[in-house]
């Protein structure tokens, strides 16, 4: 989920066919809005995905549920997540939508526009992408302002 940002009824509806590792894409079908889209396959993601597809060998569903023809259910997402979060001994709540808010938050931070992060996160409207802007001031701070930019010489200026 952190990793190409998806939606908790993304990822359990995920297929092994939705993983294109020769273009390095994840194809999310039927997101919200009943809308496809690709993400990126992160190359860290991809190791893991196939050493899991190595020991568990999932046939329709990337990550199926106690019935093999049925996928994961959101309520098992969720114990994951809160068994993550007490291992690493996180005193904050976290949730599935946690990581795709980290995701987005930390796409930003590093320095990638907001329409790409609009179409990776599968928002409809900018104004929901928008929302990721007030999260971090790092990004205001880290900004380089065009006149910094500019080479002029500094003098003095002359005491009166």
């Amino acid at each position: 989920m952190y990793a190409a940002g998806l939606r908790v009824s993304e990822l359990i509806n995920l297929q092994v066919t939705d993983i294109d590792s020769q273009r390095q894409l994840i194809c999310v079908r039927q997101g919200k809005g009943h809308r496809d889209r690709q993400v990126m396959l992160s190359p860290k993601l991809l190791e893991l995905l196939r050493i899991y597809w190595k020991r568990y060998r999932p046939r329709t569903w990337l990550f199926p549920g106690r019935n093999p023809q049925r996928p994961i259910i959101q309520t098992t997402v969720w114990h994951i997540c809160d068994q993550a979060r007490a291992t690493a001994h996180l005193s904050k709540r976290v949730s599935p939508h946690t990581l795709r808010h980290c995701f987005a938050t930390h796409l930003l931070e590093d320095g990638t526009d907001l329409r790409r992060i609009q179409i990776l996160m599968g928002h409809r409207n900018l104004k929901t992408t928008a929302r990721y802007l007030h999260v971090s001031n790092l990004t205001v701070r880290s900004t380089v302002s065009p006149l910094d930019r500019l080479c002029y010489p500094v003098e003095p200026i002359p005491a009166s």
